[in-house]
């Protein structure tokens, strides 16, 4: 079935860049949804973005829209997110999922309930 494995996490000052990618298995792109999900520390899991792959549908949470471009490529069976003018309020531990297995088809494409497979995180740190 194999597994999600993100990278291009770091730290940064605020107003940078970074690009982060999560590598699948071919089975896990074959997922209705791709997600991006992060957890602040001492927070709960939040929505980032979210791609249908039968649409080509995209969602983002309000506090990142117009800064970050969720994207992938099949061929490469990777999954991205360009992460722009970066905030220190974006720092988090930020996990790529895929919805096959999720708990609840019915959920919405940033709930994490949609999701079944996650990535073991990338750190990313703003600073001000």
């Amino acid at each position: 079935q194999g597994q999600l494995v993100e990278s291009g996490g770091g730290s940064v000052q605020a107003g940078g860049s970074l690009r982060l990618s999560c590598v699948g298995s071919e089975y896990l792109f074959s997922s209705k949804f791709l997600g991006w999900f992060r957890r602040p520390l001492g927070k709960e899991l939040e929505g980032v973005a979210a791609i249908n792959t039968r649409s080509g549908a995209i969602d983002y949470d309000d506090s990142v829209k117009g800064r970050f471009t969720i994207s992938r490529d099949n061929y490469q069976r990777t999954l991205y997110l360009q992460m722009n003018n970066l905030k220190p309020e974006d720092t988090a531990l930020y996990y790529c999922a895929a919805s096959l297995g999720g708990r609840d088809n019915a959920a919405g494409p940033l709930s994490r309930t949609r999701y079944g497979y996650w990535g073991q995180g990338t750190q990313v740190t703003v600073s001000s």
